[in-house]
Parts: C-alpha cells; structure tokens; sequence
C-alpha cells in the first residue's frame, strides 16, 4: 500500500493505493472521516481488486478548501481518474460518499462500471451542525477519546483523523468546513439517482440516522439493476459495525462483475 498525491486543480488530495494490474475500485468516505476508513476492504479484496482510498478534500491528508460544493467533489473525482488514467472504474462510497459517488455516474455514466453504496439516500435531510462546538484541542489523547464517548459519537470513526500537534490532540478536519459541506449535500437528488441503471449494491443499516429503510428499499424499488442488502443490528457506519459481513456482501457483489 502506497500513500501517493495529485493535484486537482489547486488542491493537493491524499490516496492510498495497492497499484496491482487489477480491475479498480475507488473509495470514497464520509464527512469526518478519510480514506483510511476503508483500509480493511482494501486488504479484504487486494487478491481481486486495485482498491484506491482518496482523502477527499477537507479530510485526512486532503488539503483544506475554501469551497465544497457538489460541483468541487465531482471535479475532483474526475480529476482524480483522469490523473490515474482510467477508462472505468467501480465506485464504492460512504455517506458523502455515496452521494458523490452516484451523482459522479450521472454526470459520467461512461466511466463507471458499477456502483456500491453505502447508507445514504436520494433523499437527504441531516442535521448539519455536529462538532461544531467542540473543543479545537485537548492536551492528551485520553481527554480527546474521553470527550468523544461523552458525545456518545463513534471513537473509532472520528478517532481516524486524530492529530497532534504543538497546541495538543485534535483532528485533521476542520468542522465549520465541513459544516458547510454537509449543507451542500442535503436536498432531493432522485434525478441523479435514477439517471443511471449500472449494476448496484446499496446497503442499509436499520438503525441508521441517515437513512431510514423505506427509503433505501423504494431506492432499490426504483433504479433498475440494484440490489439492496440490509443489516438489522447495524447503524449508519456498517463497514465499522459488521466489517466481516460488509467485506462479505461487498465481495460477492464485486465478483459477478469480473
């Protein structure tokens, strides 16, 4: 696994890559996260597939930006796969990136050969205003993991963008940035959603916040070709959850496409 860089436009964006003569599959994570969230698949699949993980701008070790619009993440995708020279590729993408990920196919419905995506709607209404009013440093990893359980959040997902630095413990992003990227992501994106019909695998945790089950099956209902498959006892981070049955259904659905 390589760390490399590209430049898209400005911004220099961060991605791992197993640079194996595979077929491809590029990952793209959720708001607060980066690409090492989908470290495991990466490993899980790396006797089949080239998986590639990009820190999207904002995140990781993604440059920050000034701008977050649904225009600046497709660019940078495109950018990103024409910089890797590819024809096709699979998308697989988490929350934001799920979003991306499908709106990209609709814009470039060439280049993508299949989808997987990862609880997150055609519909999206979310609070947009977590971690706002958190503390920008805390003198020691505990207090920062101590501050994290207390807001009942996800250690292990906010805990991959972990930093320290001269002023104490904090993380990579910067929340009023991300803030103003998630109020990007919210609206009705059923367009986008039903432009395409490449082969697609949607899945759903029932206890997730963000996207509820009804719609993920009227998802399904409605775009040719996708297949949903539901996990009862998980939330909105399913790879983090259940990673051994998300690797699970993720490969098979990977290995009809070979």
């Amino acid at each position: 696994m390589h760390k490399k860089f590209f430049y898209s436009e400005n911004l220099r964006l961060s991605y791992t890559d197993t640079a194996t003569d595979l077929p491809v599959l590029i990952s793209l994570h959720g708001h607060f996260g980066r690409g090492s969230t989908f470290h495991p698949l990466q490993q899980a699949l790396q006797d089949q597939w080239r998986v590639i993980c990009l820190d999207q701008r904002g995140h990781g070790y993604s440059d920050h930006a000034e701008s977050y619009t649904r225009a600046d993440y497709l660019n940078d995708l495109h950018q990103f796969i024409l910089h890797l020279g590819l024809d096709q590729v699979v998308l697989l993408g988490h929350s934001l990136g799920g979003v991306n990920a499908y709106q990209y196919a609709a814009r470039h419905p060439e280049r993508v050969q299949a989808l997987v995506i990862v609880d997150v709607g055609a519909e999206i209404d979310v609070p947009t205003d977590h971690a706002l009013d958190w503390p920008r440093r805390f003198p020691t990893l505990e207090a920062l993991r101590a501050f994290l359980r207390e807001q009942k959040t996800s250690e292990k997902y906010f805990g991959e963008s972990v930093m320290e630095d001269e002023s104490g413990w904090g993380f990579r992003f910067k929340a009023d940035h991300l803030s103003r990227s998630q109020q990007h992501v919210l609206g009705n994106w059923w367009s986008d959603w039903l432009a395409t019909s490449c082969p697609t695998l949607l899945i759903q945790g029932h206890k997730s916040w963000v996207l509820s089950t009804d719609q993920a099956r009227e998802m399904a209902r409605k775009r040719p070709f996708t297949t949903l498959v539901e996990f009862p006892e998980c939330g909105h981070g399913v790879y983090q959850e259940d990673p051994e049955g998300f690797n699970g259904v993720v490969r098979e659905f990977l290995q009809g496409l070979l």
